[in-house]
């Protein structure tokens, strides 16, 4: 139990799988079962996102997916943001990425404490400020998305607006992707902590 608490500090993303396997690997011969009731019985929960950062709000308009079937042959044709949850100490932070779906390069990113569409709309300004303007630009229906504050800067930029289908998390795979690499993946989540950090508003 020493062990499991030690490890859950580091890794509160583990859930009782992969702390078996950190346990197998550290010498002590225990199945999951017996890792199952331990971390409950110390009330360990894996942190991990519970809440839909994609409802749509009232009244906003949502767009057509443009993506199904097209062919994506150069950068700066597609681009695509998302945000998730970043497991804290204490509560979460919000974390949003714009990427070039062709080369699939994370153009600018940022951390708040809130999921504002002001926020949403400042780093897409700044991509569009460092970057030429893409022909489409993709994103889930989520209210800070589908908001005029977003949505009025792409009109501004002549960029078609795609958006993924209500329910449909594998329209865009590409930054859920980026988020399992970012969130669950150790030697990645190193790299993140090392990345120059914009927080919003600083």
């Amino acid at each position: 139990m020493r062990l499991i608490d030690e490890q859950y500090l580091l890794t509160p993303h583990y859930g009782y799988r992969k702390m078996t396997m950190f346990l197998r690997e550290t010498g002590h011969l225990i199945n999951h079962k017996r890792v199952q009731r331990l971390m409950h019985m110390m009330g360990l929960e894996t942190i991990y996102p519970k809440s839909n950062t994609s409802q749509p709000a009232v009244g906003h308009r949502t767009y057509t997916y443009l993506l199904r079937g097209l062919v994506i042959s150069r950068v700066h044709q597609v681009w695509a943001t998302d945000i998730t949850y970043v497991p804290m100490p204490d509560g979460y932070m919000y974390l949003m990425a714009v990427m070039d779906l062709f080369s699939r390069y994370v153009l600018v990113w940022s951390i708040s404490n809130t999921m504002e569409a002001e926020w949403c709309s400042q780093l897409l300004k700044k991509a569009l400020a460092s970057y030429p303007a893409p022909a489409i630009f993709n994103t889930d229906q989520g209210s800070q998305f589908t908001s005029d504050t977003f949505t009025s800067v792409l009109h501004d930029a002549n960029i078609r607006i795609s958006m993924d289908g209500k329910g449909r998390a594998l329209d865009n795979i590409f930054v859920e992707r980026l988020w399992r690499t970012v969130k669950y993946e150790r030697s990645a989540a190193h790299i993140f902590v090392c990345m120059p950090m914009q927080m919003a508003g600083s």
